[in-house]
C-alpha cells in the first residue's frame, strides 16, 4: 500500500508543487527558472573562486573543535601543503592553532559577548610550530551552530617585525641621545672649569676669549686664522726648496729636493683647496666686482705657467684680445689657474692653449690640451668633490679632486658657465663663458708712468722684503738672490726705515714685498706707506699674506696693492715681480 503522503497518491507531482502542474504552465515558467538556476550556479562558482584564490586566509570553524572549511591562503599562512591538510591535522583550534590558550579564550569570550571582532592582532601556530603574526576578523554564525564562526586572516609578520625593529631603533636612538647628552654635559662641565681657572689666573684674557669665541662663530674668520697658521711655515719651506732647486746639486740630492718640492706643493694645494671649498659651501665667499683687464690677467697666468710648460717639455701658447670685464679678479684667476693646472697635469705630450674669444653674445676663455682626455660618461662627475680625473698611477702629479669643484662653485657665484668637451686619448677643452654685456672690448688704459723698466728680467732689481718671520725672510732672500735681485730684509716697519737711512738715493728699492700681519698689530700696508713717505717715491709694492678673507682682499683693493697668498709659489712670485717692474704703457 502506498503511503498517504506519497505525492503520487495525492495526485500532485513536483511540477504541481512548484506551480508547474499543467503543460502550459511548464512551458511558460521552465525557461525562466532554468535561467535563474544558471545565474545562481555562476554566482556560486564566482564566490567559490574568490574563496579559493583570495590573498588573505578565510575559514569557517567551530570554536569547540576544528575547521569546517578553509582556503588555500589560510593553509599557506599556517605552513600546510593545502587546505585539506590543514583541516585534517588541526582538529582543535584552541590547542593546535592559537599559540596562546589564554589568547584563544579571550577571543572566544569577546565573540560570545559581541558577536564579532575586527582586525585583532594575535599569533597562530604554523605546521613547524613557529609563530606567525596575523590580524584576524571573526564573525559569529549562530545560525550555523552555537560556536560556529567565519574569519578573515591577514599575515602581518613583516609589519610586526618592522614595528619591532622601529621600536628597537627608537630605544637605541634614545640610548645614544642619552649617552651623547651625558658626554656633552661632561664636556660642558670641563669647559666651564677650564674657563673659570683661566679667568682666575689671567683676567686680562677675557677680551681675547670673547674675540676667539666670535671667531669660532664666524667661519670665514676662523678659516683666515687657520690658513695663516698652517700656511706660514709651508711658505718658508717652499721658498727655501725653490732656492735649492736653482742650485747646482748632485743628482741624488737634486732628486730628493724635487720630491720634497712636490710634496710641499701637494700640501699647499690641498690646504688652499680645502679652505676655498669650505668658504664656498658656507657661502662665505662673496664676489668683489671690479673692472679687470682680461687680456692682462691671462697674460700674467701665461707667464706663470711658462716655467711649468718648459719643465714638462710642452708647447704653451696664449692668444688674447683687448677686453675689460667686470668680475672678481681673484675668483676668475683661480678658475683659470685651476683649469690650466689640470691641463698641464694630465698632458704628457703636445701642448696647452689658453685663448680669449668672442662667440655670439659670449666672451669665452678656452683652455685646450692634448692630454689623456675624459670619458663622456664622466664629464659631469669631474666637478664633484674629491673626484679625480684619472685613477692613481696614470701619470702626472695627483691632486685630491677639489680643483674642478672649486671652478664650478666659483663660476656659479660669478654667474658664469663652464663647459667641457673631450676625446679620450686626444685631449680636452674647457670653456668659461662670460656674458658679453659685462665686458667692454675697447682698448685698455695705459699704466701710469713709474720707475725704470726691467724688461730684461729681474737681474739687478732691488727688492725690500718686510716679514716678521725670520724663516720667511731667509728663504725669500735666498730665492730672490738666485734670480739676480739685490735683497733688503726687515722684520718690521721701523727696521725697514732704519735700513733706508743708510742707503743713498740711487740705492732705493725698486719694489716692496710686505707681509700683511706684522708684530704689534701693525700691517704690511702701513709699512709700505711709511717707506714711500720716507723716500718720497711711489714705489711699486705688493702684499704677501696667508689671510684669505674677503675683508683683507677688499682692503688691498681699496689701497691699490696687489695681493699674493701664502704659501708663495715661485712662478707666481716671479710673475708678480715682473709685472710690478715691467715698463709702463
Amino acid at each position: 500500500m502506498k503511503k498517504p503522503s506519497d505525492p503520487q497518491d495525492s495526485g500532485y507531482g513536483i511540477g504541481d508543487l512548484l506551480g508547474l502542474g499543467s503543460q502550459s504552465v511548464r512551458k511558460n515558467y521552465y525557461p525562466a527558472l532554468q535561467e535563474r538556476i544558471d545565474e545562481l550556479e555562476q554566482e556560486r562558482n564566482r564566490y567559490k573562486w574568490l574563496f579559493e584564490n583570495a590573498l588573505h586566509g578565510i575559514f569557517q570553524a567551530n570554536l569547540r573543535g576544528g575547521f569546517v572549511a578553509c582556503n588555500q591562503a589560510m593553509a599557506r599562512i599556517c605552513g600546510y601543503e593545502n587546505a585539506d591538510d590543514l583541516k585534517r591535522r588541526v582538529i582543535r583550534l584552541r590547542e593546535q592553532l592559537f599559540c596562546s590558550a589564554a589568547e584563544f579564550d579571550a577571543v572566544r569570550q569577546e565573540l560570545l559577548d559581541n558577536g564579532s571582532l575586527s582586525a585583532r592582532e594575535t599569533r597562530l601556530r604554523r605546521a613547524d610550530q613557529t609563530p606567525v603574526y596575523v590580524a584576524i576578523t571573526l564573525l559569529r554564525r549562530p545560525d550555523l551552530g552555537p560556536e560556529v564562526v567565519e574569519a578573515f586572516v591577514a599575515d602581518i609578520t613583516e609589519r610586526v617585525q618592522a614595528r619591532h625593529k622601529l621600536e628597537q631603533l627608537n630605544l637605541d636612538l634614545e640610548h645614544r641621545v642619552e649617552e651623547r647628552t651625558e658626554a656633552l654635559q661632561n664636556a660642558n662641565v670641563g669647559l666651564r672649569y677650564q674657563i673659570e681657572e683661566r679667568e682666575k689666573v689671567e683676567r686680562e684674557l677675557v677680551l681675547a676669549m670673547e674675540l676667539a669665541q666670535d671667531a669660532n662663530r664666524s667661519k670665514d674668520k676662523y678659516l683666515a686664522a687657520a690658513s695663516h697658521d698652517l700656511l706660514q711655515p709651508l711658505n718658508a719651506a717652499r721658498l727655501m726648496i725653490s732656492a735649492l732647486q736653482d742650485s747646482h746639486l748632485p743628482e741624488q740630492e737634486s732628486r730628493m729636493v724635487h720630491q720634497v718640492h712636490r710634496a710641499l706643493e701637494g700640501a699647499e694645494d690641498l690646504l688652499a683647496d680645502l679652505l676655498d671649498i669650505s668658504k664656498l659651501d658656507q657661502q662665505a665667499m662673496q664676489p668683489d666686482l671690479t673692472f679687470t683687464d682680461l687680456a692682462e690677467l691671462l697674460k700674467g697666468l701665461g707667464e706663470e705657467f711658462d716655467a711649468v710648460a718648459t719643465n714638462a717639455g710642452l708647447d704653451f701658447r696664449v692668444h688674447t684680445r683687448p677686453a675689460l670685464v667686470r668680475t672678481d679678479h681673484r675668483m676668475l684667476i683661480r678658475i683659470v689657474r685651476n683649469l690650466l693646472s689640470n691641463a698641464f697635469r694630465y698632458t704628457r705630450a703636445g701642448g696647452v692653449l689658453l685663448a680669449l674669444r668672442i662667440r655670439g653674445d659670449q666672451l669665452r676663455i678656452e683652455i685646450w690640451d692634448t692630454g689623456v682626455g675624459i670619458e663622456s660618461n664622466k664629464l659631469r662627475d669631474i666637478f664633484t668633490e674629491f673626484h679625480q680625473l684619472l685613477p692613481q698611477g696614470t701619470g702626472g702629479r695627483q691632486g685630491v679632486g677639489l680643483g674642478l669643484a672649486i671652478v664650478e662653485r666659483m663660476a656659479r657665484v660669478l654667474g658664469y658657465q663652464v663647459d667641457v668637451t673631450s676625446r679620450p686619448g686626444q685631449g680636452s677643452r674647457f670653456v668659461v663663458s662670460l656674458p658679453l654685456e659685462q665686458a667692454a672690448t675697447h682698448a685698455v688704459p695705459s699704466k701710469p708712468q713709474g720707475f725704470d723698466a726691467f724688461n730684461g728680467g729681474l737681474e739687478g732689481a732691488r727688492v725690500l722684503v718686510i716679514d716678521n718671520e725670520p724663516a720667511v725672510l731667509e728663504s725669500m732672500n735666498l730665492l730672490l738672490q738666485r734670480w739676480g735681485c739685490s735683497v733688503l730684509t726687515a722684520a718690521a716697519e721701523s727696521e725697514a726705515l732704519a735700513i733706508l737711512d743708510r742707503l743713498s738715493a740711487d740705492e732705493a728699492p725698486s719694489v716692496i714685498l710686505a707681509d700683511y700681519h706684522l708684530d704689534n698689530d701693525l700691517t704690511g700696508c702701513e709699512a709700505i706707506h711709511a717707506v714711500r713717505r720716507a723716500l718720497g717715491l711711489d714705489i711699486p709694492a705688493a702684499v704677501i699674506t696667508a689671510d684669505r678673507s674677503d675683508e683683507t682682499r677688499q682692503l688691498m683693493r681699496t689701497q691699490n696693492l696687489p695681493i699674493l697668498n701664502k704659501p708663495v709659489k715661485p712662478n707666481r712670485l716671479r710673475a708678480l715681480l715682473t709685472s710690478l717692474l715691467s715698463s709702463p704703457g
